[in-house]
């Protein structure tokens, strides 16, 4: 068989072969595992990390906002406008990113992404007036641009659909991981180096906080091969059946694929928004948990802040036990539509039943803490579904059209939940709008996308990492 490598680091051969299936003999069940696991132990702890710093440098101003305002003389008006600008730069330029680094390779773009985004984090920090952070924030958006649909579409470079699920949970674990993190990370280093360098704590928090970012970005080129036929802790053996169960799957599910125009292919697949509608649903449940558990917590009459940011990280830790769960589980079953749909549904119940629980701040987190396992539990099955009917060719766009079309969300939710609460003067009816779009998303999932594009072999089906 022979097999070359593209641009971007995705294996490609003239001939398909049988899975497993090198040189020499096919490769074993328990042969596949350790390979896959020595995969996992040599890349997921960087992009763990470094998706961890990626969430922590994109929420820190939250923090920083509660001394840079009186600082600098900022009005909430200004500070609202300067931090949601970031989405605005994250939406334009996520989908350019992730075509150009099909161009360059996995790991010039990651490198390029993390010392922008650190050198901007730590620029934020010496800003005076308004449209120096109106800048900068926008340019902090377009730096993260592809950041998160680039390891996305990485990952399927080096493991099999039927082992994403739960590779993918071990990545966005870092999302709720940060959550837990930032709060006691900012304050801490607010107060502890308040006046150190001549800076103010809120000034430090985004130099600390940026330099790591663009340190990571360097070791980025050291550590990521573009891809399997780049990576030199792999033995022949290893890289040659890594390559072709690879390209057996992508064979398998794009034969017969029509010629044309990528764009335009990726413009009119309809599937593609149908997972970017589902991926904005999910958006906007997370939104509750960024935005909003404070506030709900505050209306239950918890007015210590140290009670609120201890209750606050309930959630996060459901999020946890979520993405492990649901991920494990829909490897080990080979499905994924209702992994995200039932999850959905579950967590739009609890959303709707909030209102109930008004009087009780138990019966109230318990049922935060598990829309937030739900909620979050179908991120790492949701991003294994467009790489099984997206083509090599639309996989980077396509993945970053989905990612694009959910971070409007971003920029949209806090937007209505707030003008819903000040027009009718009531959280919780906000909130029953998240719970509708939640469980009308769960039913476009299992009714707009087919199961035959999704069917992967249970052969393929991991017994361990």
């Amino acid at each position: 068989m022979r097999i070359t490598r593209t641009r971007g680091g995705a294996a490609a051969s003239t001939e398909s072969c049988a899975p497993g299936r090198g040189d020499g003999p096919p490769a074993t069940k328990a042969e596949l595992d350790r390979l896959y696991r020595k995969i996992a132990f040599r890349l997921l702890p960087f992009l763990f990390v470094a998706y961890i710093v990626n969430s922590i440098d994109r929420v820190n101003i939250s923090f920083a906002k509660l001394r840079m305002m009186d600082d600098l003389g900022l009005s909430t008006a200004t500070y609202g406008l300067g931090a949601s600008l970031f989405f605005v730069g994250y939406v334009l330029f996520e989908v350019p990113s992730n075509l150009y680094m099909q161009r360059i390779g996995a790991r010039a773009t990651v490198m390029r992404i993390m010392i922008l985004w650190g050198l901007i984090t730590v620029a934020t920090g010496f800003v005076t007036a308004p449209t120096q952070l109106y800048i900068l924030r926008f340019l902090l958006g377009a730096a993260e641009a592809g950041f998160f649909p680039c390891i996305i579409l990485y990952l399927t470079y080096w493991f099999p659909a039927a082992r994403r699920g739960r590779i993918t949970s071990m990545f966005v674990l870092a999302v709720p991981a940060a959550g837990i993190l930032s709060g006691p990370l900012a304050t801490w280093i607010m107060n502890t180096f308040d006046g150190a360098h001549g800076l103010h704590g809120w000034q430090v928090l985004f130099v600390y906080e940026g330099i790591p970012a663009a340190l990571l970005g360097v070791l980025a080129w050291f550590l990521l091969p573009d891809g399997p036929a780049d990576a030199k802790w792999l033995t022949p053996r290893e890289r040659d059946v890594t390559a072709s169960e690879l390209v057996t799957e992508n064979t398998a599910r794009h034969a017969g694929e029509p010629a044309g125009s990528v764009l335009r292919r990726l413009l009119t697949d309809r599937r593609v928004y149908i997972a970017g509608f589902v991926f904005f649903a999910m958006y906007a449940g997370f939104s509750v948990f960024s935005y909003w558990t404070p506030t709900i917590l505050e209306g239950l009459g918890v007015t210590d802040l140290t009670t609120i940011g201890t209750l606050s990280t309930l959630p996060a830790a459901g999020a946890v036990i979520g993405m492990i769960v649901n991920g494990r589980s829909s490897d080990r079953r080979l499905e994924r539509r209702f992994h995200v749909a039932v999850p959905l549904v579950v967590a739009g119940f609890c959303f709707a039943a909030l209102p109930l629980t008004q009087t009780s701040v138990l019966w109230s987190m318990a049922l935060l803490t598990v829309a937030a396992m739900m909620c979050f539990g179908t991120l790492p099955v949701f991003w294994t579904v467009p790489p099984s009917y997206l083509s090599a060719a639309t996989a980077a766009g396509g993945i970053a059209l989905i990612s694009s079309i959910g971070g409007v969300a971003a920029f949209v939710t806090p937007n209505v939940i707030g003008q819903i609460t000040t027009a009718t003067g009531n959280l919780y009816d906000a909130l029953l709008v998240i719970a509708a779009l939640l469980m009308v998303a769960a039913v476009v999932m299992v009714k707009g996308i087919p199961v035959t594009v999704l069917k992967e072999h249970r052969s393929a089906a991991p017994s361990e990492l």
